[in-house]
């Protein structure tokens, strides 16, 4: 028996530990199995009874006459009933105990030395601080989450693989009060084996599931979600993530603005975006979105997205469209009415329901927008007939995205038009969420074919390099880089041309300028005397560059994320850049074309675009020179933790980097 049918179809389970008193946790799973009808054989595991709800127990797994596919196992002593599951053959075992990696250092090496064992046993492990897992359509119930008191939740086609437990119960009966079903919900617990990626890997595979959400708090193994979600995507079936943890964007700053400005959840972004999986910012959105998404690809997969996206809205209420047009606005989608300057198309109650069914299908046929919404008033509520049941007629043949926004709490409606496969939304807030997340859908970047770059001779690669150091190791990227020289006491003469720039030189000081180690704009060698005999942190050597001009400056940066893997950044630059953190995020490497693509969404490169008639910048260049930059992520062993050139001076001809700091990973 393969993983997948031992995890989700098993012919067979023993519920270790599992209880005759009705009224405890470790009762449910025999319970819900019988309650939702369960095919298979149950053995019921404790050592004390020799009957359980009904059914012969037995004091051990291996005692069972009969062959377990799947154990769940609820008792203290965890390592005993591995064992036991171990001689028994058994292929999967969900260990509903907690007190592992969840529970500090103790803990972890406690969970290390049970997953050793698994693996020597050959019994693959789901948890431990696993809540189980549940198979609707196939009545498999090893859980102990209450949701399952429900009589017959909704079977669907979407699947969920949460990292919190208690989240099964929230999606799925909050999805059952929207009409929506699902398929298989799995709680991974603390991943000491089979993870959230492998999980991905096994839904994409499932005929049953069209549709995978994630519920996360962190990423644990990024590599393996990653090649989960191509394998999902290959399949047609959109990956959607809700992560915890936007508030903490900013909050734990590395040594270098690329540290502070490409934060855990910045970092996140550009990883989901760069495999594929769609983020929503509302657990809402993640329960209603699927509709939206069934049998469609990322919505620019051809090239031709317009930009801004735009958005037909039809309405009955016009304070209803108003409240989901204006979060629309704020997430840069944009709305279009045929024929008119009108932001909707507002219906009033007293037109015909056949009008608002034909203004529905005449949208979803017009070629000025990418997306119908629909937004319905009190009339959901009483009277689907008049909104509700035209927009359904109107949808059965669509060849772009339909939302509808429901103003009453209106089940009834959102019922029908779940049946109808169309993606229906109970807030404002989370009908423009789910918007925005398709229309910000990418396709999964192609990776492993990149050329691997070979280490400069004569550049250390273990520590923080000096800024001369950082400037060699970005000229043999193939970064343009400002002329320097180090002049050396007493005089510290040098050869270039004024004006210049001095700086002292110091792999340990970041940012110099916070503490007088930069000296701008020296117009001669009188002045140079002068502002070197004040300068702090002069030293016995100086590092002296001609001074630079450009139309704008920009910042160019990598880190090597230890969750996310090797990004590229870039923003608007000089001293404001991290005050304003106008920058964008993607996996490292990114070729020239994605450079472009990222430079374009920089607000603050606005000037470089011949704004008001200033002359434009060199784009292709500085596309050049992150995309050089970027390569960095394909060096044998990664040795850069972080690399930063700010600024870099964009020209009408060509970009130059004027300061540069690398910073080693330790060895």
């Amino acid at each position: 028996m393969n993983l997948a049918q031992a995890l989700f179809a098993p012919r067979s389970v023993a519920l270790v530990g599992a209880s005759g008193d009705e009224a405890k946790n470790t009762a449910r799973p025999q319970r819900y199995l019988a309650r939702h009808g369960y095919g298979g054989k149950i053995a019921p595991i404790n050592a004390s009874r020799s009957e359980v709800l009904g059914l012969k127990s037995y004091p051990s797994v291996k005692e069972t006459p009969f062959d377990i596919d799947h154990a769940f196992i609820m008792v203290a002593d965890v390592e005993g009933a591995l064992e036991d599951c171990g001689r028994k053959g058994v292929a999967v075992a969900t260990v509903f105990t907690d007190g592992f990696a969840d529970s500090g250092a103790e803990g972890a090496a406690r969970q290390s030395r049970l997953l050793a064992r698994a693996r020597e046993l050959g019994v693959r492990l789901l948890g431990p601080n696993s809540m189980g897992m549940i198979n609707l359509s196939g009545g498999v119930t090893l859980t102990v989450n209450a949701v399952l008191e429900m009589d017959a939740p909704p079977v669907g086609t979407a699947s969920l693989v949460s990292q919190s437990g208690t989240m099964l119960g929230t999606v799925l009966s909050r999805g059952a009060a929207r009409g929506l079903g699902f398929s298989k919900l799995v709680s991974v617990g603390n991943e000491a084996d089979i993870g959230v990626g492998e999980l991905v890997e096994l839904l994409a595979a499932d005929p049953e599931t069209r549709l995978i959400l994630l519920f996360l708090e962190t990423v644990r193994d990024a590599a393996r979600l990653a090649a989960g979600a191509r394998l999902a995507h290959a399949e047609g079936k959109p990956v959607v993530a809700y992560k915890l943890g936007r508030s903490r964007l900013g909050a734990r700053l590395a040594r270098s603005h690329t540290g502070a400005l490409a934060g855990d959840d910045a970092a996140l972004d550009a990883y989901f975006r760069d495999c594929g999986i769609l983020r929503v910012d509302m657990l809402e959105t993640l329960i209603e979105i699927g509709p939206l998404l069934a049998g469609r690809r990322p919505p620019d997969h051809a090239g031709q997205m317009r930009r801004p996206p735009l958005v037909s809205v039809v309405t009955t209420t016009g304070g209803g469209a108003a409240s989901v047009v204006d979060r629309l606005g704020m997430v840069g989608i944009e709305t279009v009415t045929p024929g008119s300057d009108a932001p909707i198309t507002d219906l009033t109650m007293g037109k015909k329901s056949a009008t608002y069914g034909a203004v529905v299908r005449d949208l979803l046929t017009f070629p000025g927008s990418d997306a119908v919404l629909a937004v319905v008033g009190s009339s959901a509520q009483f009277h689907p007939q008049h909104a509700v049941e035209p927009i359904i007629a109107a949808s059965k043949r669509r060849d772009k995205p339909l939302a509808v926004f429901l103003t009453p709490h209106a089940e009834k409606s959102l019922a029908l038009l779940a049946q109808a496969g169309i993606a229906a939304f109970r807030t404002p807030e989370a009908c423009a969420d789910a918007l925005r997340a398709y229309f910000s859908w990418k396709l999964p970047q192609k990776r492993g074919n990149e050329n691997p770059m070979e280490w400069p001779k004569g550049i250390p690669r273990k520590g923080r390099l000096t800024e001369a150091q950082a400037m060699m190791l970005f000229l043999a990227l193939g970064i343009p880089v400002v002329e320097s020289v180090i002049a050396r006491g007493p005089d510290f003469a040098h050869s270039l041309q004024y004006p210049v720039v001095a700086k002292m030189i110091s792999a340990e000081v970041a940012h110099k300028s916070d503490v007088g180690g930069v000296l701008l704009g020296i117009k001669d060698r009188e002045e140079f005397a002068a502002r070197i005999r004040n300068m702090r942190h002069a030293g016995e050597a100086i590092l002296v560059q001609r001074m630079e001009q450009g139309l704008a400056e920009a910042i160019i940066g990598y880190r090597d994320d230890p969750v996310a893997g090797p990004l590229v950044m870039v923003g608007a630059g000089g001293m404001l850049a991290e005050l304003y953190k106008d920058v964008v995020l993607r996996l490292a490497p990114v070729d020239e074309a994605g450079a472009i693509e990222m430079i374009d969404q920089v607000k603050g490169f606005a000037v470089l675009r011949g704004y008001r008639g200033l002359p434009p910048g060199d784009v292709k260049s500085l596309a050049r020179a992150l995309s050089a930059l970027s390569r960095l992520a394909l060096v044998a062993g990664r040795p850069v933790s972080e690399a930063e050139a700010n600024p870099v001076m964009v020209r009408q001809n060509g970009v130059v980097a004027v300061d540069a700091l690398v910073v080693l990973k330790e060895e």
